[in-house]
């Protein structure tokens, strides 16, 4: 491990108590046996098809102008402008969290304020980073009053936007941040709890589902099951790569 690896690490409150080793999924999860090694256990009921809108865009330009144009609901009138999605379009890794917040309102751009300051360092514990075969998006793109967890109304209104984001990207895998995006992707409701530590099924693409990066800033202890949540994703990944994911 190097220098910038450990500063990573320490940013995370990680280090060095969690040092990655050459282990099981189930080994990393200490014991959590709903963890098993890709292509062992999965959940497969959960949404096997989109919900594509009646229009769908067919590109990246004509979704974005969909996004930018949208009043469907009412958080449109609240926002200073819509947050459509930041990274690479054909990038293997979807990071997927709630909406924007005040500074990506200002801004344009999904995490860029201290919570979007860990996710960096979570992708950097990976070895990911922003831009590079990664992309992120909410799953609303508008700012909520006073950034309220969206109604289930503007879920339903914004949802097909980002499932046409997943249809262009077809990335390998999908990492739903906090339980308003896991729940909004698997089209049922759960505890993020009971979400979390094994791998689910979106439209035929592994999904993982982790801590939002603003929850971990309010409890750091949680931060070590984020880390074991990463390991999980990095392993599917491989897995994946490989050829032996289911």
């Amino acid at each position: 491990m190097n220098i910038r690896d450990e500063e990573v690490l320490r940013e995370m409150n990680l280090y060095p108590l969690w040092v990655r080793r050459n282990v099981s999924v189930a080994e990393q999860s200490a014991g959590r046996t709903s963890v098993r090694p890709v292509g062992l256990q999965s959940d497969l009921q959960a949404s096997d098809k989109p919900n594509i809108s009646k229009s769908p865009a067919t590109d990246w330009a004509a979704l974005k102008q969909q996004v930018h144009d949208c009043t469907a609901c009412g958080l449109r009138a609240g926002c200073t402008q819509t947050v459509f999605g930041v990274g690479d379009e054909h990038a293997d890794w979807l990071f997927v969290g709630e909406g924007p917040g005040a500074d990506e309102d200002a801004l344009g751009e999904p995490f860029v304020g201290q919570a979007g300051k860990l996710l960096d360092n979570m992708l950097a514990a990976i070895r990911l980073k922003r831009g590079d075969n990664v992309y992120i998006a909410n799953i609303v793109k508008c700012r909520p009053p006073a950034n309220r967890t969206p109604a289930p109304d503007e879920i339903a209104t914004c949802l097909p936007y980002l499932q046409q984001q997943i249809a262009l990207i077809q990335p390998k895998l999908i990492v739903a941040l906090g339980k308003t995006a896991a729940t909004a992707l698997l089209g049922r409701e759960a505890t993020l709890g009971s979400l979390r530590g094994m791998l689910h099924n979106y439209a035929g693409i592994p999904l993982l589902v982790t801590y939002h990066p603003a929850y971990l800033l309010r409890s750091p202890a949680e931060k070590a099951k984020a880390w074991q949540d990463l390991c999980l994703a990095q392993t599917t990944l491989q897995h994946s790569n490989n050829g032996t994911a289911s």
